[in-house]
């Protein structure tokens, strides 16, 4: 296993723990915290989904 894939682990534990992010403050735009730092996971999720994908040579990869 190449470490590579340690990095689609950092959106599972940032989201999967919530007590820390369980509260309203600061707000962003009028949004509460809760679901601001949810929202902004799901661009950096792909942007690291990407990276371990180009990382990754072709032999590895299975898309065709």
């Amino acid at each position: 296993m190449r470490p590579v894939w340690l990095l689609l682990f950092v959106p599972f534990a940032a989201v999967a723990w919530v007590p820390f992010y369980n509260r309203e403050t600061p707000s962003l735009f009028g949004f509460p915290f809760f679901y601001w730092y949810q929202l902004l996971w799901v661009p950096i999720t792909s942007f690291l989904t990407y990276l371990v994908y180009r990382t990754l040579d072709r032999k590895t990869r299975d898309d065709g």
